[in-house]
């Protein structure tokens, strides 16, 4: 996508987050669920988290006069929130809370503001916990995970497709090795309880291999870090010899792992083709769509998720409020990519994963469909919802975010009288 189409799509998500800011869409869920929205046109929302007396925090893609996190609150319980205040001045994706803290991050910067009491917004001052990362045009998002004995697990993604020596450019062969993984394509980790940590001199590279990472949860249950990984883009444009366009809306898998420390996922030698299930050496490394991987070197995906849905967030169901089929288990958010244009759009939908000891225990199933409205859709602006970040609220409801008309939902179970 060059710089005019890039510049065009974003016009066009803009006006259409104008026009879909209040636009209904009537969910599509499994029997006994009921989604209401809890709150509406807050701007690009991306993630959220849930604080342990329901309010409800959003990070914002960018500001609302300055301020790039909401605080919500539902004063009469009715599932509403009936108070919204922005704060923190700094815009971005990630959003957790760990002990008195709420934490978020901007691009570059992950901060935290402390709680003293019941309030809204949190009363202390923005704290910065680390920074240091490089600041970068695309995949910049910073998600974070927090683990119950205070492990920071930061997402610092890759500045490009597949690390070649010229951007995007038809042809062009990778770097090798790839310098991008210095900074990025991986996950770093640091401590929840200490400030002004560096990426280089305080962090720790957890994992690597990783293009972007923006779903990303610690399941404290399994004690381990997971996450679902961004494929890369434009095969057929970019190699034109080995995919067509066909296959580029079919290759590669968004892939879903556990992260072990230590462990690299292949980015950028390597994607994984989740319809013959095999891992693939990239076009810019010498693979030409049929030359495997070595077996063994990189590990295979736990679920190999269908191409250019964009996973944006992971939750792990710890709530009991849901049917028993559900505790335990992983819930996704799809986003939807531009990749796939101008085919037909897909993903755009939350999807469950059951789990047992820390694996998948059966197949991936769709939970909740119908956020982009009217289908068939070709142009990812004409999606009337994104979802972008899941939270479980104390009760075991679970929120989602939306980028596109900033509305938030509150999906909830009851049985039937």
């Amino acid at each position: 996508m060059n710089f005019l189409q890039k510049a065009f799509l974003s016009a066009a998500l803009l006006v259409a987050a104008q026009a879909h800011a209040a636009d209904p869409v009537q969910l599509d869920m499994p029997p006994g669920f009921t989604a209401t929205i809890f709150a509406n046109g807050l701007g690009k929302a991306r993630h959220l988290v849930v604080r342990e007396n329901g309010d409800v925090y959003v990070t914002l893609r960018g500001t609302n006069d300055g301020e790039g996190v909401i605080g919500l609150r539902d004063d009469d319980g009715d599932g509403v929130a009936d108070r919204q205040v922005a704060f923190g001045h700094a815009g971005g994706t990630g959003a957790a809370i760990y002990k008195d803290y709420l934490f978020f991050s901007s691009d570059d910067t992950v901060y935290r503001m402390k709680f003293t009491g019941g309030e809204l917004v949190p009363s202390g001052g923005m704290e910065v916990v680390a920074s240091g990362f490089p600041k970068q045009g695309s995949h910049a998002a910073k998600s974070l995970a927090i683990s119950a004995d205070g492990k920071l697990f930061v997402n610092s993604g890759a500045p490009s497709n597949a690390c070649q020596k010229r951007a995007r450019s038809a042809g062009s062969k990778g770097q090798n090795p790839c310098p991008q993984l210095f900074r990025g394509g991986g996950i770093w980790k640091f401590s929840a309880d200490r400030l002004n940590q560096d990426q280089v001199a305080d962090g720790q590279r957890y994992v690597t291999g990783i293009r972007n990472s923006v779903a990303l949860a610690f399941d404290d249950a399994a004690g381990e870090l997971y996450f679902v990984m961004h494929g890369r883009d434009q095969l057929d444009s970019l190699w034109p010899r080995f995919f067509s366009a066909e296959q580029r809306e079919k290759l590669p898998a968004e892939e879903f792992h556990v992260a072990f420390e230590g462990s690299d996922f292949g980015w950028p030698y390597t994607y994984y083709d989740g319809l013959t299930n095999r891992r693939m050496v990239g076009p810019e490394y010498g693979g030409d769509g049929k030359k495997t991987a070595p077996d063994g070197e990189y590990p295979d995906p736990l679920v190999a998720f269908p191409a250019h849905w964009a996973p944006n967030a992971l939750v792990f169901y710890a709530g009991t409020q849901f049917p028993a089929e559900y505790h335990g288990g992983a819930f996704v958010a799809f986003h939807g990519s531009w990749n796939r244009a101008p085919g037909l759009q897909e993903g755009y939908q939350l999807v469950f994963v059951p789990m047992k000891d820390g694996k998948p225990s059966g197949d991936w199933r769709t939970f909740a469909d119908g956020f982009m409205g009217d289908r068939p859709i070709r142009n990812p602006a004409r999606a009337k919802h994104r979802p972008v970040g899941l939270a479980v609220g104390p009760d075991g409801s679970l929120y989602v975010s939306d980028s596109t008309g900033g509305t938030i939902w509150k999906i909830s179970y009851a049985t039937a009288d």
